[in-house]
């Protein structure tokens, strides 16, 4: 049955029994045949085949909840028989936010990987809800984003306050100085800023809007690099983590007054999912860094 359990989400999935035997490497009349099987167990239509696209029947959803949540648990289990104590091999599935590709997950992925070079890392970028979601179907290990988590059923644990502040350029005439800049001035300014696709984005928005300021905008994008890219080369501003100001050469920060609220960082995973020994070792490393000191090298506070 567990076969045919597969075979039926894929069928979901595609809505279509030919791109879903294409997905699964089987011939079709394989795959309708052991549906039409599971059926059969189950005495109950579990598809609807009348339309242009196959449809789940009522019976159909509830049994596959049961069969998703059934296939989460049973991957699981493979895992844990699978997994190395001593981490001398093993695999992990992170998912972290943008923002902290361009500061973060170089230095602490290059740490863990130098005490654990048996373990392979499947590293992805997406936003926080796409982390979230995935994280529930156990589709991801862990995810760095932030808290608190906008999900039920998943567990935030705060790994370091995030700082935002406004970042200009080596041409910008407010490279260098020490002043806070006001934030009515800040209207005056060309800004570079993340698309709405971004939680800092929707961050920066409702600290505009909470002070009645009308930001301007000439470029949106959808790339930390290029933002920092844009700003290095000219005379525009924008407002990003002090992480990657830190990091990145020929950026300058600037302080505003009312500062831009914190954020706190963490490290997400389902509650109550297995926890391999990579995904602990990894846990353990993340929440023991600390972002904010030039000075660490990257280092764990543990380590200094």
């Amino acid at each position: 049955m567990l076969q045919q359990i597969r075979y039926l989400t894929a069928v979901v999935e595609y809505e279509n029994f030919t791109r879903a035997a294409e997905a699964l490497r089987v011939s079709q009349p394989t795959l309708s045949q052991q549906i039409k099987q599971l059926e059969k167990q189950l005495n109950v239509q579990l598809l609807d085949r009348s339309g242009r696209s196959v449809r789940l029947t009522d019976a159909g959803e509830n049994f596959l909840g049961y069969a998703r949540r059934a296939l989460q648990e049973l991957d699981a289990g493979t895992r844990a028989v699978h997994d190395v104590q001593d981490l001398s091999r093993g695999s992990l599935r992170l998912a972290v936010t943008p923002t902290f590709t361009a500061y973060l997950v170089g230095p602490l992925i290059e740490r863990f990987n130098v005490r654990h070079p048996g373990i392979t890392l499947s590293v992805q970028e997406m936003t926080q809800d796409r982390i979230e979601a995935a994280l529930a179907a156990d589709a991801l290990d862990l995810g760095i984003a932030f808290s608190p988590a906008h999900s039920s059923g998943i567990e935030a644990k705060a790994l370091f306050v995030e700082t935002l502040g406004l970042v200009v350029g080596s041409h910008h005439l407010r490279a260098g100085t020490a002043a806070p800049m006001a934030l009515q001035e800040v209207e005056q300014e060309r800004l570079v800023l993340l698309s709405n696709d971004f939680a800092t984005r929707r961050h920066l928005d409702t600290y505009f809007r909470d002070h009645g300021i009308v930001p301007r905008i000439v470029i949106e994008a959808d790339s930390i690099s290029a933002i920092v890219e844009i700003i290095r080369r000219g005379q525009l501003a924008a407002l990003l983590p002090e992480g990657i100001t830190r990091t990145q050469p020929g950026l300058h920060p600037v302080d505003l007054s009312p500062a831009i609220p914190h954020r706190t960082a963490a490290l997400l995973r389902r509650e109550g999912a297995y926890q391999s020994a990579a995904s602990r070792a990894f846990g353990e490393l993340a929440l023991a860094w600390d972002e904010s000191s030039d000075e660490s090298g990257g280092i764990p506070r543990t380590e200094r």
